[in-house]
């Protein structure tokens, strides 16, 4: 992995010593509705099912269920979840623009949040959603020895998580940190990413050109996704055009994440990397200061 870039993890496991990781509340937690505990252990609550796997206790399985469906489920019960946390990278290029901070800062934040993590006792596993969704090297341990992160991905989210389906933690917190400055439909991609998830944080790190566009003129455009080349002339009509077509954007994901039970929130990456204080996460009560 770029040196470079592991100075940001290292610099986010760092400022992570001063926030725990918490779950967020007031809010139906994923597509299961399920409430996440504090904390495992030795309560038989039940929660819910899961398919059977050969090897499973055979006192576990649903034979009532079975009946009703011919489908060979097992009970999962409060002693059998402990608190995890499944941190999930957008590893697209347009995350490393040319003179944009977004991807240190992004790799800077997941390390904050594994440390958090693990601060009050929550395993933790590091992904990038790619060429496929894969496991960090090393993403169940500290950020500063997580290995072979990159941002060369032309491609959405959702096909990410369908080409190569990642096995996230069921019924954990599940992070997902990218621009969402992408394709497709925010609806579908959410629901792909909570499914048996207890509770959804979808943090969306923004340069402040992507928010604040300054430059004027003939300015020419390359995609970062399909390396298209446009030429345009910015003028104040075009950049109204353009903070229009943003305001659309960010409204279609606030009311996906609405609809899935997500909590969605926007840090600016320049901001985060000037004093690593995250009010924003603080605020949705994902992080609390120690």
């Amino acid at each position: 992995m770029n040196e470079t870039y592991r100075q940001y993890l290292i610099d986010g496991e760092r400022a992570g010593v001063q926030y725990a990781l918490t779950a967020p509340r007031n809010v139906p937690f994923g597509i299961t509705g399920s409430q996440m505990g504090k904390r495992s252990g030795s309560s038989l609550e039940f929660i819910d099912h899961r398919e059977y796997q050969p090897g499973d206790d055979l006192r576990r399985i649903d034979w009532s269920g079975f009946a009703r469906s011919d489908k060979l489920t097992v009970k999962l019960y409060r002693d059998e979840v402990s608190p995890h946390l499944d941190v999930v990278i957008d590893g697209s290029c347009s995350m490393a623009l040319e003179d944009s901070p977004k991807a240190q800062a992004t790799l800077g934040l997941a390390a904050v949040l594994a440390t958090a993590a693990s601060n009050v006792g929550y395993s933790h596993n590091a992904w990038v959603a790619g060429d496929g969704c894969r496991q960090v090297d090393n993403g169940t341990d500290r950020p500063s020895i997580w290995d072979e992160i990159d941002f060369a991905y032309h491609g959405d989210l959702l096909t990410s998580f369908v080409k190569l389906p990642p096995s996230w933690r069921p019924f954990g917190l599940r992070v997902l940190i990218s621009d969402l400055l992408l394709p497709g439909d925010p609806l579908t991609v959410l629901a792909q990413f909570a499914e048996r998830a207890t509770a959804v944080v979808v943090v969306q790190i923004l340069a402040e050109a992507d928010v604040n566009p300054t430059e004027r003129g003939n300015i020419r455009l390359i995609d970062s996704e399909t390396e298209a080349v446009r030429e345009i002339f910015l003028d104040p009509a075009a950049e109204k055009r353009y903070r229009d077509a943003f305001a659309r954007h960010q409204e279609s994901w606030h009311l996906a994440a609405k609809q899935t039970g997500a909590i969605m929130t926007t840090v600016i990456a320049e901001e985060i990397l000037s004093d690593w204080r995250l009010e924003a996460l603080v605020a949705a009560e994902v992080l609390t200061i120690t």
